[in-house]
């Protein structure tokens, strides 16, 4: 298979764990007798610094052109005064809007050999192994907003359609087919009318998989739920915020947030694939970075774009294999326990590809 690869490595660890995602590729395609272009573009913090854009033109175009997006993080403190008027993330959302790209799956799941290392309790990490779908291009990123300068109000509005919502809740159903037929959808359906909308619009789709159990959860109550019955989640379906600020939280359960993986997916195989974590600034250019989401984010640009299962289990069990085996990098070590870098670590898992 020929493929061509948009690579963005953005701003921070970006760069650095973007190299190392680059190279697992690079060993796949040669092991299994692919062919993988990688083209890098600017896009975030460093292409404001460079262009003026955090989206420059001629990375749109290359997008376009290419198969699938590996994005890296962006942002940092220096882009984020005040008085900004184009941030590093405006980029990211332009991406987003521009290729439709509503759906966004992030897998969360609980290792073993990292069990010690998360604030819960062992046992209740025991089987945790869910599937996030955040909805991406609508909510109240996208909806209305104001800020008066320096005045003293401001707004930020959600709003969402129904179609908006049914697109989302198919991927989700669809995931759930496929998995253990179980489906959570998020939101304030006591308090808000957008997620009343919401609520309807999902029980409307699950009338087309009636094999799928639907429960239904105040996005308060999850937050909890998800430290006190993590295993008891399969699919679970969000609004853009809800979804955000879940998967945040949800990345204890594995351990770290940079062990989160994410595809950004719309209508066809095209996708945009990143960590869920940001840029860690305090800690760029010291080796210290986990590549592990932007590595497993790989696995998921083999398995939805590219339609090569059996090379992403090949990355995902790689993953798994060198944290059994003791690897660790500084985010999941234990305290003031000895931890290798970013490429050591790296290295280790294109070892077992």
């Amino acid at each position: 298979m020929k493929a061509s690869i948009a690579v963005l490595p953005g701003d921070g660890i970006g760069p650095e764990v973007i190299s190392k995602a680059v190279e697992v590729l690079s060993k796949v395609a040669g092991k299994y007798g692919h062919e993988f272009k990688f083209t890098e573009a600017p896009m975030g913090g460093n292409a404001i610094d460079s262009t003026g854009q955090a989206l420059p033109d001629a990375t749109l175009k290359l997008c376009e052109q290419s198969d699938a997006i590996l994005l890296g993080a962006v942002g940092g403190p220096q882009w984020d005064g005040p008085t900004a008027t184009v941030r590093p993330e405006h980029g990211l959302l332009k991406l987003r809007k521009h290729f439709d790209l509503f759906a966004n799956l992030r897998p969360v799941k609980a290792y073993p050999a990292l069990a010690q290392h998360t604030p819960l309790r062992a046992d209740l990490l025991e089987g945790v192994d869910m599937l996030f779908i955040r909805e991406l291009t609508g909510g109240i990123y996208f909806g209305p907003r104001a800020e008066q300068g320096d005045s003293d109000s401001a707004y930020d509005t959600e709003v969402y359609s129904v179609p908006e919502v049914e697109r989302v809740a198919h991927v989700a159903f669809r995931a759930a087919q496929g998995r253990g037929k179980k489906l959570a959808s998020i939101d304030k359906f006591n308090i808000l009318a957008s997620s009343r909308l919401w609520r309807r619009a999902v029980v409307r789709v699950h009338e087309d998989y009636p094999e799928v159990e639907l429960e239904h959860i105040l996005v308060d109550a999850c937050t909890m739920h998800l430290l006190v019955r993590p295993a008891s989640f399969d699919v679970i379906v969000a609004s853009n915020m809800f979804g955000d600020i879940l998967t945040d939280e949800a990345s204890v359960l594995a351990g770290s947030l940079g062990m989160l993986p994410s595809a950004s997916l719309g209508s066809g195989a095209f996708g945009l694939y990143e960590p869920i974590h940001g840029t860690a600034p305090d800690i760029a250019g010291q080796g210290k970075a986990n590549p592990t989401g932007t590595i497993l984010s790989t696995a998921m640009l083999l398995r939805y774009t590219l339609g090569l299962e059996n090379e992403a289990q090949a990355v995902e069990q790689a993953v798994e294999k060198v944290l059994a085996d003791g690897a660790r990098t500084a985010d999941i070590a234990p305290r003031g326990g000895s931890y290798i870098s970013t490429d050591e670590f790296a290295g280790a898992i294109l070892a077992q590809i």
